[in-house]
């Protein structure tokens, strides 16, 4: 997205009477008045407001020193602020805002939802030359489109963190909270603005124990995960780290539970999501897949300086770089599609409206451990089956699927552990080493063909191709100290008193 802007923002906003005037605060600090603005935004959300109900800003302002358009998302550490160029007045989002948000937004058109109008006096603390954080009063008038216009007006205070650091903040709230300042009413000004035509945000649901309804507690599991895919859209659309890594594995965890859960959800609606969870899983798996090679290589090759390793570096960043990029914009596309917007919405009604069995009505306790003593049992089978195996060929292949049923295991432990607490949570660990193990034998294993690959196309051009040769038997020592580590791993995970839970 060339030409985009963006930042983490980290503030506070209090509300305070119209009596309020933050020169009368006694701050730790001198605060530098640094003059007056008028701002006009006009913030844009579907017509049910669904960008607002998840948090999230989308504005286009004038009449500061950042004119244009704004998009607030909310995040762990702060908000993520993404700016674009405002555009002529009365025009929509550009594309590359509106992209971030289609998560939410999908197919529905974005319409004007409010209009504020902020006086705002600026002011700055400074520390010598830096800007440690900037405290503005405003006043605020807003209205409320629709077909009914409402009109409100308020008064608040706001902190925004430049080049300071949380203690700063700290002390600049502590001084408003003194003065009489008080938390405001709405998270946000747009929130203030819509009033009752935003829904209150539900109660955070309580920790699931083994008595509750079998349906209550892998219903608590499945919001999660697509609340987790949905966090990890805007990140993948910007190439964030670790968002292709985040999506993938919140879609394969909703469709490992929609299999493992199966005594509680009902198949006939089921399976449709799950095979486009599978291919969603599918789609995001070249990007991920080729990150992690590429990474992988890299560490390999250690500190640059030398030519040789220089030039297999060089070829290494080329092609999986290339490679890389190119699965990104499929991803890309993907994500754009219909396709992925129907998996969205299937994903809204699955935990708004479960298709829950009978079985899903009964305690926790009577129905969910089994499902986990199943994954269990399906993973032995496999691990046998590898053990018995005629060929390298065909072993390879088999724990390739222990290490995939391995996985479904894991999570069903992680999706029970709220309810059942430290004995999934072993369980879960114990299965995750097995992943892990013929995870790293797996990933020398591809490793190794790729490199394989790479110093043939070298050797072709003319290239040394000694690195090439080390990184092949790097991999393939990886591998095979691997493959001797899943013995002990299975070990572990096959001990009875692991299971002891899944018997109840």
């Amino acid at each position: 997205m060339v030409g985009v802007r963006s930042q983490l923002e980290v503030e506070q906003k209090f509300a305070v009477p119209e009596s309020f005037r933050l020169a009368d605060v006694p701050f730790p600090h001198r605060l530098h008045a640094d003059g007056t603005l008028h701002l006009e935004s006009t913030y844009v959300d579907t017509a049910d407001l669904r960008l607002a109900a998840h948090g999230i800003t989308l504005r286009r302002r004038t009449g500061g020193t950042d004119d244009g358009w704004h998009l607030k998302l909310p995040g762990p550490d702060g908000r993520l602020e993404v700016h674009e160029p405002p555009g002529p007045e009365g025009t929509m989002p550009p594309e590359s805002l509106r992209r971030l948000v289609a998560v939410h937004v999908r197919d529905e058109p974005l319409v004007p939802v409010a209009r504020l109008r902020t006086t705002r006096a600026v002011h700055r603390l400074r520390d010598g030359r830096r800007v440690l954080a900037e405290v503005v009063e405003d006043d605020v008038t807003a209205e409320a489109l629709g077909d009914d216009v409402m009109l409100s007006t308020w008064r608040e205070v706001e902190v925004e963190l430049v080049d300071g650091g949380p203690d700063v903040l700290e002390e600049l709230a502590a001084a408003l909270v003194a003065a009489g300042a008080t938390d405001p009413p709405a998270p946000s000004k747009l929130v203030r603005a819509l009033g009752d035509r935003l829904q209150s945000p539900a109660d955070p649901p309580r920790a699931p124990s083994p008595r509750d309804p079998a349906g209550d507690v892998v219903l608590a599991y499945l919001t999660e995960q697509v609340a987790a895919l949905k966090d990890a859209d805007p990140g993948m659309r910007r190439d964030a780290d670790d968002a292709v890594h985040q999506m993938r594995v919140a879609s394969r965890r909703l469709r490992s539970a929609l299999k493992t859960f199966r005594p509680v959800l009902d198949r006939a609606r089921t399976d449709v999501v799950r095979g486009e969870l599978r291919w969603l899983a599918h789609a995001l798996g070249d990007a991920r897949d080729t990150e992690v090679l590429h990474a992988r290589l890299r560490e390999l090759l250690g500190a640059e300086g030398h030519p040789d390793r220089d030039a297999a570096a060089a070829r290494v960043d080329a092609e999986l770089g290339s490679r890389y990029d190119r699965a990104h914009r499929e991803v890309l596309s993907d994500l754009d599609s219909p396709r992925y917007f129907r998996l969205l919405d299937e994903l809204d009604a699955l935990v708004a409206s479960p298709p829950l069995t009978d079985a899903a009505g009964r305690p926790a306790q009577e129905v969910l451990p089994r499902t986990a003593r199943k994954a269990y049992r399906e993973l032995r089978r496999l691990h046998d089956g590898a053990h018995a195996a005629d060929s390298a060929e065909e072993r390879e292949t088999l724990l390739h699927e222990v290490r995939k049923a391995a996985k479904r295991a894991r999570y069903a432990g992680e999706a029970l552990r709220p309810a059942f607490g430290k004995d999934a949570k072993k369980f879960a660990a114990a299965m995750e080493e097995v992943q892990d193990v013929l995870g790293e034998h797996r990933d020398g294993v591809i490793a190794g063909q790729t490199v394989a690959g790479l110093a043939t196309r070298a050797r072709e051009e003319g290239e040394d191709t000694f690195e090439l040769g080390r990184l092949a038997g790097l991999e393939e020592a990886r591998s095979a100290a691997a493959e001797a580590a899943y013995d002990e791993a299975w070990r572990s995970a096959s001990r009875k008193r692991l299971r002891r839970w899944t018997r109840r």
